[in-house]
């Protein structure tokens, strides 16, 4: 990280005065900086929920980069190192959660990041336009030549913040696989689409009315809201390991299935099942395979039950089923017992030894919908949640049905 900082020091004062700065400069860049704060500003309790949710292997997505790509095309090297140091200190004090432990290296050093980028594309673009900064030149060989330099800038710009905040993840907290550093790399695409969106606010800052930009601030804000908040929601409604419903959006399910039951004379029928002994995997093999059996039970689990039926982990190696429309409670326990059977024949080879782990058993308590003295979702789940402690107690590996 100190290395990183000292070579993002080092190359923005190497190209500081490359290009001299002019008054109308320096106005271009009071317009992006109004932009750019009104755009965090607004965005901010969606930016504030990434930062809840993102996964620490996984470089980090930079809508910011709209402002700080236009710059480096618009504006002087001097004034385009600003605008970076200028959105990261906005964003460190509009988005960073203030109950969060505060931790400014890590801000610091994603600049610095963006600096070292930001500083090889003003290079290229130095080297390789006919006029820089400004807008391709007229022409069509020339103009389709600057777009091309352009591109490159770019791309270079984004290759270099990303492998550096990857090189920095692996060594600071060692991925399980390549696989799980690279995974959700396609939310990258993401930052490429603010790049193109810095390209366009570039040439409109250069060629027309500073007021059009509130357009890009529009659509900085649509793309926040209509893509990023939905993509935000649905994982927070998935489990991490499993691919599973999380605990909470578990419940919110059965709460809504409950109260159709309610209206309308339907029955819901509740699961919860928990692996037997799975502590003896997590210390006989580790807890990255014992992550792999779970995603393994998950995915036999699915394959058990109906489209409608909504499997969820429900904590550590337990797992809640809601199932509507089940006839009865005989049927009920039937299609639990199946899920037992069927737990056993999960088999997970381990590609680092000869073995495999199969053999696994499942407890499981079963409850249904309407019964007397249950009244809601918690009911139900200490009626399930009381059948499984008699199902453990009993030996394991076995199926026990509420009693009211």
């Amino acid at each position: 990280m100190l290395l990183v900082n000292f070579l993002a020091v080092l190359a923005s004062v190497s190209t500081a005065w490359l290009v001299p700065v002019h008054e109308q400069d320096l106005i271009r860049f009071g317009v992006l900086a109004v932009c750019a704060a009104a755009a965090i500003e607004a965005t901010r309790h969606i930016e504030r929920q990434r930062e809840y949710n993102r996964a620490p292997t996984v470089a980090y997505v930079d809508t910011k980069a709209v402002w700080s790509i236009a710059a480096v095309v618009a504006l002087p090297a001097v004034l385009a190192t600003a605008m970076v140091l200028f959105t990261y200190a906005m964003a460190w004090w509009r988005v960073w959660p203030r109950e969060r432990p505060v931790l400014p290296h890590r801000w610091i050093f994603s600049a610095a990041t963006v600096l070292c980028g930001t500083q090889a594309a003003v290079a290229v673009l130095a080297l390789g336009m006919h006029h820089y900064p400004g807008v391709p030149a007229t022409g069509f060989l020339p103009g389709f030549t600057d777009l091309l330099v352009i591109v490159f800038a770019c791309a270079l710009r984004w290759a270099i913040n990303t492998a550096l905040v990857m090189v920095a993840i692996a060594l600071s907290s060692p991925p399980r696989s390549l696989s799980e550093l690279f995974s959700g790399f396609g939310d990258q695409l993401l930052e490429a689409g603010a790049i193109g969106l810095g390209l366009v606010t570039a040439v409109l800052l250069l060629l027309a009315n500073p007021l059009v930009l509130t357009g890009v601030v529009v659509a900085l804000v649509a793309l926040h809201r209509g893509l990023l908040l939905a993509q935000f929601q649905r994982d927070a409604r998935t489990d991490v390991t499993t691919g599973l419903a999380t605990k909470r959006w578990w419940r919110t399910l059965a709460e809504q299935y409950l109260e159709r039951a309610r209206t309308g004379n339907g029955t819901v029928g509740v699961l919860l099942l928990d692996l037997d002994h799975f502590k003896a995997i997590n210390d006989t093999y580790g807890h990255p395979t014992g992550d792999v059996v779970l995603r393994e039970i998950a995915i036999a689990l699915r394959s058990e039950v109906r489209e409608q039926d909504v499997c969820g982990r429900w904590g550590g190696e337990e797992f809640a089923i809601v199932l509507p429309n089940v006839a009865t409670m005989e049927h009920l326990g039937q299609l639990a017992d199946r899920i037992r059977r069927r737990i056993p024949q999960v088999v997970v080879p381990l590609p680092e030894r000869d073995t495999v782990i199969s053999d696994l058993t499942v407890s499981i308590g079963c409850a249904l919908y309407p019964a007397e003295h249950l009244t809601g979702v918690d009911d139900v789940l200490v009626a399930t949640d009381t059948a499984l402690y008699r199902a453990k107690q009993a030996g394991r590996n076995r199926v026990e049905l509420a009693t009211h």
